[in-house]
């Protein structure tokens, strides 16, 4: 059975509840920094665990902390990014549905060794639920003297907000999340500056995840040390990982980093196998933007290694033969799934949400799109295969955050490793538009010329 530290409690009926959640040991780690650890000693504990942000990134979570500036007579700020909406990743979410007293002590604590005196908790607009389960929580906490003036007689003042979202995937890139926070349009900023040097009110800023943030709880409560030792390399600790797709059983899970991702699929413990009993084809392993693997890439290397469960293993052989573990959105699809069709509704996403200010993407995804709606419904030529290899291509690197890299990276590897099943869409075009609509004649209302 894997180690389990954030989601231990879970299943404890009024774990949500600052009662039941101090009963099971909650807040320790916000008392044993505030009255035994300075604010540097608390970064240097991070620090020792080799914690990586859970968002996506994968950025030491300490190293991160120690970049913020510290100009004298200057707030400074710690905004959590809840704005969880990456396509297949669903954990945050649960993280603060069922556990949100987790988020809270870790937002102390990370307030604490920041200096940061106010914080934010930025939702997903559409997150209402978890927006007042999370407002309930910091009441709760408020009134048993764990936020508010002088909590717990040590002299640090903090007060915490929730904020909720503009509703917009771009909003959880944090410059446009910072934006946004300041009640302007979620537009990405260009760095430099960097939030750490002038992020929230132009004011030294920390931004991290919902996950990386409550990570920080059982960081102190264990030791960095030991922490530390669960994992492996550079991998270190636990991950939570929201598997959804073609598995017997979709849903959250706590892995410690290292697992074998066939364990993982396949395991009783975890995602149950394949469901039907059909054959694995593909697996998107850390959210939409990550780039797609077919069976034989995702259970081996490229060295014939087995692939495992950690920032490195996932990434051996780069792009070509490669992927990410990301935000921990694991989608599993079986034989009987059209990569065309999952390309082109991962376009569609990512053309809506982009937010227009860099031409490549904004002209870049509409185009992806369009071409790849004209594929599946059994219209594409050839020629379109490479066209979007090419848009892809143009739109990568070249965009002010990642979102365009994000749009371009699914379409770019489905090719790579699908194409035969394009290059099917375009020869077999009648047996495409019955297939997705019944219909032998279908008018593509969106055309491209090329």
């Amino acid at each position: 059975m894997a180690r389990k530290l954030l989601l231990e409690h879970v299943h404890i009926p009024g774990i949500n509840t600052f009662e039941v959640y101090r009963q099971k040991g909650g807040y320790r780690a916000a008392e044993k920094a505030l009255r035994t650890l300075s604010p540097e000693d608390v970064v240097e504990e991070v620090k020792k665990s080799g914690l990586r942000g859970r968002g996506g990134a994968g950025f030491p979570t300490g190293m991160k902390w120690s970049f913020l500036a510290k100009p004298e007579g200057v707030p400074r700020y710690l905004v959590c990014n809840a704005d969880e909406s990456e396509p297949g990743t669903f954990k945050d979410r649960y993280l603060m549905t069922h556990i949100p007293h987790a988020l809270i002590e870790g937002m102390i604590v990370a307030s604490y060794a920041l200096g940061a005196n106010t914080s934010y908790i930025y939702v997903r607009g559409e997150m209402m639920p978890q927006i007042r389960i999370l407002e309930r929580a910091i009441e709760e906490a408020k009134a048993a003297g764990f936020l508010g003036t002088n909590i717990l007689g040590s002299g640090y003042n903090l007060e915490l907000y929730v904020q909720p979202g503009g509703g917009a995937y771009i909003c959880g890139e944090e410059t446009a999340l910072l934006e946004s926070l300041e009640g302007k349009r979620g537009n990405p900023r260009i760095k430099p500056p960097f939030p750490a040097v002038a992020g929230l009110y132009n004011c030294p800023t920390v931004v991290n995840n919902v996950e990386s943030i409550a990570a920080t709880v059982p960081v102190l409560n264990i030791g960095g040390e030991e922490y530390a030792k669960i994992g492996i390399e550079r991998s270190t600790g636990t991950k939570l990982i929201s598997a959804s797709g073609n598995i017997n059983k979709p849903g959250v899970y706590e892995i410690e980093l290292g697992l074998p991702v066939e364990e993982f699929i396949y395991s009783d413990e975890y995602c149950g196998g394949i469901t039907k009993g059909k054959r694995l084809k593909a697996v998107v392993a850390g959210g939409s933007s990550v780039p797609i693997l077919p069976a034989n890439l995702i259970l081996k290397t490229a060295k014939g290694d087995n692939r495992l469960m950690t920032y490195e293993s996932l990434a051996d052989g780069g792009f070509a033969s490669g992927t990410m573990l990301g935000s921990g959105g694991f989608i599993v699809f079986d034989e009987d799934q059209c990569i065309v069709r999952n390309t082109w509704n991962f376009a569609r996403f990512y053309h809506h949400e982009s937010c227009g200010q860099c031409s490549p993407c904004r002209e870049g995804t509409g185009w992806m799109e369009k071409v790849l709606h004209r594929l599946e419904h059994g219209h594409g030529k050839m020629s379109d295969i490479d066209l979007l290899v090419d848009v892809s291509k143009k739109i990568e690197g070249n965009t002010i955050c990642p979102l365009g890299d994000a749009a371009a990276w699914p379409v770019a590897s489905a090719i790579r490793h699908f194409r035969d099943e394009f290059e099917w869409h375009v020869t077999h075009g009648e047996e495409a538009q019955i297939r997705n609509f019944g219909l032998a004649h279908y008018a593509d209302p969106l055309t491209v010329e090329s």
